[in-house]
């Protein structure tokens, strides 16, 4: 049952929420996790933030699933012909 008190906790907590950030938690590998920190400082250093975001997405984020609808809309068909001469078929005698 929670109470309606102001903890130390729960002031941080919604501090760090006014500011954008969560909590996430990870179990890794006892050797992957210097790397894992390392990654962790990179995004929240200003200096190094904007390199090591394009960097981790350019590697790691899924790429973005488009429609064939859309697909076809950024298609560039400039060059193609698109109409078609009216083809009567073959002559067939019956």
């Amino acid at each position: 049952m929670t109470t309606g008190r102001k903890t130390p906790l729960n002031s941080f907590r919604l501090r760090q929420k006014r500011q954008g950030l969560v909590r996430v938690e990870l179990q890794v590998r006892k050797e992957d996790a210097a790397l894992v920190r390392g990654v962790a400082k990179a995004l929240v250093d200003p200096a190094r933030e904007a390199e090591a975001r394009s960097l981790l997405t350019a590697r790691f984020a899924t790429p973005v699933v488009i429609g064939l609808k859309a697909l076809l809309a950024s298609a560039p068909l400039d060059s193609i012909e698109l109409d078609r001469t009216h083809d009567l078929g073959r002559p067939v005698d019956l």
